[in-house]
């Protein structure tokens, strides 16, 4: 088994990111491993209708009952809980495949993945905001700094020190809504990532 898995392994690191096997594949491949792999993977049933549309294009047809039973075997190893919790807390997907003696505790793991990921994309997303709005307060800063200098320079005329007199108290105003903007989501990330590390005390399993 061991054997058959390196194998099939080896095989299918050739196809990893595509919808299909090459012929190489599909002709040394050991359809029990693939199978294996395919469940070891948590990949659903209709992954074999994508090995068997990729295959027939080389004379090749799967093993239907090897590859069934392979992925059955597969998805044992898959459908763990830390497994759940890894796949919840990286945002993938869970598509069911696990069996009914499985999935109770595979859908509980993931779901507690699942809100350490939602948790910590809202701190992620109030840094990106934060960032952003300190990014543009930056731009007005540079901007009022350079009004101020034209202001001061002697050639610039009096109807244009007024002009940009009141460009620089608009751009002023703008700034101080930006900062308030910055306050009050800094603010609540500070409530994001106390929640966040409380659930973190709270989860049963380790963060991969």
């Amino acid at each position: 088994m061991i054997r058959r898995i390196a194998l099939a392994a080896a095989v299918l690191m050739t196809i990893q990111g595509c919808a299909t096997m090459n012929e190489e594949a599909c002709l040394v491949s050991d359809w029990h491993a693939v199978g294996f792999e395919d469940g070891a993977r948590g990949y659903t049933a209709d992954r074999i209708a994508q090995h068997r549309k990729a295959c027939a294009n080389h004379g090749v047809s799967p093993d239907l009952a090897a590859y069934r039973q392979g992925r059955k075997e597969g998805l044992r190893h898959y459908c763990t809980p830390q497994n759940g919790f890894n796949a919840g807390s990286s945002g993938a997907t869970y598509a069911g495949v696990c069996p009914q003696d499985l999935a109770a505790d595979f859908s509980r793991a993931y779901g507690e993945g699942r809100r350490l990921h939602d948790l910590s994309g809202r701190v992620r997303s109030a840094d990106h905001r934060i960032a952003s709005l300190n990014r543009q307060v930056s731009g007005l800063e540079e901007q009022i700094d350079q009004h101020e200098e034209t202001i001061v320079a002697d050639d610039t005329g009096n109807l244009e020190r007024a002009r940009l007199l009141l460009e620089i108290k608009e751009l002023v105003d703008q700034r101080k809504d930006l900062e308030k903007q910055v306050e009050r989501l800094e603010a609540d990330r500070t409530v994001y990532q106390r929640e966040l590390d409380d659930y973190r005390e709270t989860v049963a399993y380790n963060e991969r």
